[in-house]
């Protein structure tokens, strides 16, 4: 079996989980875990997958370094209406460098981006909702972190019905920081300015941190002309731990995609789900269908 070779920037909660889906893997090995600060030019080329565990919004820059080197990457970047615009950009990098970068490769977006159109495909005409948490959102907390003034944070997502949630964000601030200035700060966030969002100071975050995470995907439709369709998907997760594996999974399809020639910057619903499996396509077909 060849071994695809992995490596890892950044080493937060993903990184961390990322690695131990990797050692658990039968076809990969660790290739190096780097950090942000380390320089991208010393990377060693003998890398088939970068998975890029980095904050969200560092993403790009690091996305598109790597694929003008030619090694393949995967990401999660989560901020849903800016996706497009990640792709239309890494796309020309991608193909001019005949490489691979996989987008978005978490649960959601991600694995919950699938469900949706596999549920759409069974009831064309209807309306999904997605209904995240109650829990921690990683993105969220991440971007609530770097507002000036904050020490540290956690931001809990928390589901109203049909698609609708509260931002209930914990912030300890740093000394002499201003409670209402950070605040008005993290408001204006994209993060946050468009759900109800509400922000409490406290003394302390450690003592409120979980990453329990979890989702209630709920599609009703009609499939041709036959009304009252209704399909439902659950989950309660570890965020991180869901979203390394997921992206592990990735860097296997994005080799094999760039060994069919298939370059280019793909989301998770443009892959195959077999190419996220290990073994061969003939001993997936023969357990799975």
């Amino acid at each position: 079996m060849h071994m695809l070779k992995v490596a890892i920037l950044g080493y937060g909660n993903i990184g961390r989980a990322a690695e131990q889906a990797i050692n658990a893997a039968p076809d990969m090995e660790l290739a190096g875990i780097y950090h942000h600060n380390d320089c991208l030019e010393c990377i060693s080329g003998n890398i088939d997958v970068m998975l890029l565990c980095t904050p969200t919004r560092e993403v790009p820059k690091f996305a598109a370094t790597m694929a003008a080197r030619g090694i393949c990457t995967v990401d999660s970047f989560d901020i849903h209406g800016q996706i497009p615009q990640l792709r239309a950009q890494m796309e020309p990098v991608c193909r001019a460098n005949k490489t691979v970068s996989i987008i978005s490769a978490g649960w959601d977006p991600g694995t919950d981006s699938m469900v949706r159109a596999l549920l759409q495909a069974m009831a064309p005409k209807g309306l999904t909702y997605t209904n995240f948490g109650p829990g921690r959102s990683m993105g969220h907390t991440v971007a609530a972190k770097a507002i000036a003034g904050v020490q540290n944070a956690l931001s809990m997502t928390i589901p109203l019905g049909t698609g609708i949630h509260r931002r209930m964000v914990y912030v300890e601030l740093e000394d002499g920081a201003d409670f209402k200035t950070v605040e008005a700060n993290l408001l204006k966030d994209d993060y946050f300015a468009h759900d109800e969002t509400h922000v409490v100071q406290v003394e302390s975050v450690d003592a409120l941190n979980n990453v329990a995470h979890g989702v209630n995907l709920v599609r009703s439709g009609v499939s041709g002309e036959t009304h009252n369709q209704r399909f439902e998907f659950n989950m309660e997760i570890n965020n991180p731990a869901l979203t390394g594996q997921v992206m592990v999974s990735c860097a296997r399809a994005a080799v094999r995609m760039k060994e069919r020639g298939q370059y280019g910057c793909k989301t998770m619903i443009e892959l195959a789900p077999v190419d996220l499996l290990p073994g061969t396509i003939e001993e997936n077909v023969k357990a799975l269908v």
